[in-house]
């Protein structure tokens, strides 16, 4: 191996562990944060959603206004959309904390829908899937866990930004673990190669 080719190997390794090291310590920093100050995090989260709201919405009146290939109703349809848009963003915007606990409030019940439908879409496929037992113990335990959200779906919120933070934690400290581990990999590659090439 020629020393451009170990070169290009290692900044590809350096580049690596860097990538790695960032995002780890960001969801380090996020699950901390999630976890130590759960509600301002929540509106901080809503805030950004605010914000994407209002920008999209200002994107679809963009297109409504300049586009000339749209016809007359696809105009109108995206200068309404964008008014929509930007109409949720600024209420959202005008109590964060309200925003916050209503958006954590819609995403739960979602998620308790869908577990109730997997159920049972789990349970329309039970005649025609090779392992009988666990698609009935899944589509039985998603459609309890669903009715559970749904009849707590502030305990629910709560518990699911907890596991989010602890997530958030573990997963950051990983990634920082495997940009570490992942330097001395690159070292012990290079030089294996840099000895392949001499003999």
């Amino acid at each position: 191996m020629t020393d451009s080719l170990a070169s290009e190997a290692k900044s590809l390794f350096t580049s690596i562990r860097v990538v790695l090291a960032v995002s780890g310590v960001i969801a380090l920093i996020a699950g901390i944060v999630l976890l130590v100050w759960p509600a301002k995090s929540a509106v901080i989260v809503t805030g950004i959603f605010a914000t994407y709201l209002v920008i999209a919405g200002l994107v679809y009146i963009g297109l409504g206004i300049f586009s000339r290939v749209k016809g007359g109703w696809a105009r109108v349809g995206h200068i309404v959309l964008g008014l929509v848009y930007i109409v949720a963003g600024v209420i959202a915007f005008a109590n964060l904390g309200v925003a916050a606990a209503t958006l954590a409030l819609v995403v739960v019940i979602f998620i308790g829908i869908s577990w109730i439908v997997d159920g049972v879409v789990a349970l329309s496929l039970l005649g025609k899937d090779g392992s009988r037992v666990w698609t009935l113990l899944y589509a039985l335990l998603s459609i309890i866990a669903g009715i559970v959200v749904l009849f707590s779906p502030l305990y629910a919120a709560a518990v699911l930004w907890l596991v989010l933070g602890i997530s958030l934690v573990a997963l950051g400290i990983v990634q920082i673990v495997r940009a570490i581990t992942l330097g001395k990999d690159a070292k012990e590659f290079v030089a294996s190669a840099k000895a392949d090439s001499a003999l």
